[in-house]
């Protein structure tokens, strides 16, 4: 028996938690970190969302507040089958200014799919020459994090180049709570395979973003040097099968 659903109307996204929502995360003083880019132009247009930022947001000490420059969450989780799988697909174009060449972590256009009952997350990152598929379990802050008796924090990135550069290209991802199993596509390709889960996953946020991945540094963030983003989204479609 199969279930979908369209996630988008874009048109509504000045509508704080109608559909979609600011991303970020309320810290321990009780304040909100919001991946905002302040001077990011935003436009919905053929039903599809489009965002260009010069990043400048920056955080010197914790390093997922400091990774996301402008993010959108969807204002409800999906919730993931007990048995049978889940998908979630869509068209992403990324393309950049200022960033390091054949640097994809100096930023990119991610669809990330976050779990914050357990800290795992399913991701897409997109840049202007290669992609990642990126598979972890994170210290989300204000999440508590399931106890496996293995590695309890980790994020695994896998980079590659076969899809079609600063053009629209379709990447799907497949869960299936009950094998304990991911599946990445790009443009209809399987292009990666995660077997042996340690973590069910219980519901997804999906989340729409513009991002880097840079260490921090002694001295704090080194994220942001004046490099520009522009991020397009299809809607997302969402497929459940369930026996």
């Amino acid at each position: 028996m199969n279930s979908q659903t369209v996630i988008g109307d874009f048109h509504t996204i000045l509508s704080e938690g109608q559909v979609w929502k600011t991303g970020g995360f309320t810290l321990p003083d009780g304040s909100f970190w919001a991946y905002r880019e302040p001077e990011a132009v935003v436009i919905v247009r053929n039903g599809f969302l489009y965002v260009r930022a010069q990043l400048s947001r920056q955080h010197n000490h914790v390093q997922i507040l400091d990774n996301a420059k402008h993010m959108y969450y969807s204002a409800k989780p999906v919730e993931v089958p007990e048995d049978g799988e889940i998908s979630f697909e869509l068209q992403i174009r990324a393309r950049t200014q200022g960033t390091a060449p054949g640097d994809l972590y100096d930023g990119y256009v991610s669809l990330n799919l976050l779990d914050f009952t357990t800290g795992a997350a399913l991701d897409f990152f997109a840049g202007n020459d290669n992609y990642a598929s990126v598979y972890g379990v994170l210290p989300f802050p204000g999440v508590t994090v399931p106890e496996t008796g293995g590695t309890k924090y980790f994020c695994i990135f896998k980079e590659a180049a076969d899809f079609k550069p600063r053009e629209f290209n379709t990447y799907k991802i497949t869960y299936h709570r009950g094998k304990d199993e991911a599946v990445f596509y790009v443009n209809g390709q399987e292009v990666r395979r995660e077997q042996n889960v340690p973590i069910k996953f219980n519901s997804f946020t999906i989340a729409l973003g513009i991002m880097t991945e840079k260490d921090l540094t002694p001295e704090g963030s080194v994220s942001a040097h004046g490099q520009t983003v522009i991020a397009e989204w299809s809607p997302v479609t969402v497929t459940t099968t369930a026996k």
